[in-house]
């Protein structure tokens, strides 16, 4: 028998000069379906199943195995796999020339990835993909259509899976339902109720000490600078001593700071009422959460008791509101909630000294110690510099040599709108002739033409046509949807940067408009008064 490598002892391949002609790497992967440790940190019996029959296989086709790569606990649609960005790697250097998986779902279950690895960067590699339970193997002819299809109907799955998913959360938030991996501070979850909260006493003492505080007139700075004076540990601290489970890093440790006191007086929870579906994923394929509008949030009133009785919380949020109009003008700032501190992320806050207003970080001075280095900037040498760049970006924008480029580029883009265009036309029109072909064909059938057999074979190869036709549609159209939305883009910032050409004073209009949020740091070695504190502006275009 052929002796079978396996990573460890790869001082024996490299001593034969060439790589043998066929070294595989093997990839293993759980199925969401099929969980079976006995505890976390185990190697499922699916993994382990898998290894078995993947490594027979290779062994009864005479590879050498270079590596055997397992990713457990992980969903097929996930993209940051360690062990499948491992596999990628070694595939690229060159390492093996065949990936061997259980089936092509258990490498992906994304048709982008399948056209973009398998039929891509493996063709260009010069690696060989076999998928053992499935017969999808790039070495033989014709298998592409196949691979394609089994690619389709994985995406199919994903997507059906993840809105069956939302469904059912939806339902259950509708309901009044906590579904939420981690309970809020001042409650736990339920043992005796699922989706159901109850108080915890300990932390729910200290969220009523933090509304009477404010009732009281003390500011939110000033209560995080009291709670961590007397040791009172942060929420997240908090969790971490008793054991329970929480989200969020201990930069600071167990201190408090400005935003988690402001976050609390306008937390409805507090209140027994149900507050979720703040943020939402925009694909089933993205990890990143986007805030959805105050109005779709779905909020179930008394679903829980109630640690704030209502009279403190209208007396709360009606000081909140009031306090919220900064310098006393009862008008937004102009930088209100856009600018943040380069070195903890805070919204800074705006103060004034000796008739000049700044904006600095809250955290410095909540913490009571010098943890943060507390970003700070008078306002008006903020909008100084907004100015100066934003000119700076117009004026390279309707620069001679700049605009010439951009029209490159429209030319560049409606040449490609044009070819997605003829794209989609001629697989929507080989779509509906192999339509017409199947009903030909079923005709034939009738008349004695052609056979039974012959009928069902030419029906499969043409359906198996057909939803090739309809994905190619499927994606051109998704290219086609973003070329436009690229050129409303580049129309709507043309018709923005001649609006606001050589403009001198900015409005809170315009800064909404135009900017995301800017960062500020601290500039301590400054040498004239006028030097600026580092910024990064993240402009909206």
């Amino acid at each position: 028998m052929k002796k079978t490598i396996i990573k460890g002892v790869l001082e024996d391949i490299t001593s034969m000069g060439d790589m043998p002609k066929n070294i595989v790497g093997i990839y293993n992967r759980l199925s969401e379906e099929d969980r079976d440790k006995l505890n976390e940190f185990d190697e499922s019996q699916s993994i382990q199943n898998q290894k078995s029959m993947l490594i027979s296989y290779a062994i009864s086709q005479g590879w050498e195995i270079y590596n055997i790569y397992s990713d457990d606990d992980y969903r097929g649609s996930d993209r940051d796999r360690p062990a499948f960005n491992q596999l990628m790697k070694d595939a690229e250097a060159g390492k093996f020339n065949i990936v061997l998986c259980k089936s092509q779902a258990r490498f992906t279950r994304e048709l982008e990835l399948v056209e973009k690895i398998i039929h891509g960067q493996f063709v260009e590699w010069g690696i060989r993909f076999v998928g053992y339970a499935d017969n999808a193997d790039t070495a033989l002819p014709g298998n592409k259509k196949a691979r394609q299809i089994n690619g389709l109907v994985n995406e199919w799955y994903l997507e059906d899976l993840s809105d069956n998913i939302r469904t059912v959360l939806t339902d259950h938030r509708r309901k009044g339902m906590h579904i939420g991996a981690f309970a809020l501070y001042g409650y736990r979850k339920d043992p005796e109720q699922k989706g159901h909260l109850i108080i915890d006493e300990e932390a729910a003492e200290v969220v009523r000490l933090v509304f009477d505080l404010y009732a009281s007139g003390m500011g939110r700075t000033s209560i995080a600078k009291y709670l961590n004076e007397r040791g009172i540990p942060n929420p997240t601290e908090y969790k971490r001593i008793h054991g329970l489970r929480y989200k969020g890093s201990n930069q600071y440790g167990s201190y408090w700071k400005y935003f988690a006191i402001s976050d609390m007086l306008r937390n409805e929870m507090y209140i027994g009422n149900m507050v979720q579906g703040k943020y939402r994923n925009p694909s089933y394929k993205s990890k990143h959460s986007k805030p959805v509008p105050k109005e779709q949030w779905i909020i179930v009133e008394n679903t829980h008791e109630a640690i704030i009785d209502r009279a403190l919380w209208d007396k709360v949020q009606t000081m909140l509101d009031e306090r919220a109009k900064p310098m006393c003008t009862g008008e937004i700032g102009l930088w209100a909630r856009k600018t943040r501190c380069m070195y903890c992320g805070y919204t800074m806050s705006s103060h004034k000294s000796k008739d000049l207003y700044y904006l600095r970080c809250p955290s410095r001075y909540a913490l009571g110690i010098d943890s943060c280095q507390g970003g700070i900037i008078p306002q008006r040498f903020l909008e100084k510099a907004v100015l100066t760049e934003l000119n700076g970006i117009i004026e390279q924008f309707f620069d001679e040599t700049e605009a010439q480029k951009n029209l490159l580029i429209r030319e560049k883009n409606a040449s490609e709108k044009k070819r997605l265009q003829r794209e989609i036309s001629d697989y929507q029109k080989k779509a509906e002739d192999l339509e017409k072909a199947i009903r030909n064909s079923y005709v034939d059938k009738a008349k004695g033409i052609i056979t039974e057999q012959e009928f069902l074979s030419f029906r499969d190869s043409f359906q198996t046509e057909i939803q090739l036709c309809r994905s190619k549609v499927e994606l051109s159209s998704k290219a086609l949807d973003n070329l436009k939305q690229e050129a409303a883009h580049e129309r709507s910032m043309e018709e923005v940067f001649n609006k606001y050409r050589n403009i001198e004073q900015l409005d809170r209009t315009i800064v909404d408009m135009l900017i995301d949020h800017i960062e500020i740091g601290r500039n301590d070695h400054k040498v004239h008064k006028s030097d600026l504190p580092p910024i990064r502006i993240h402009w909206k275009f």
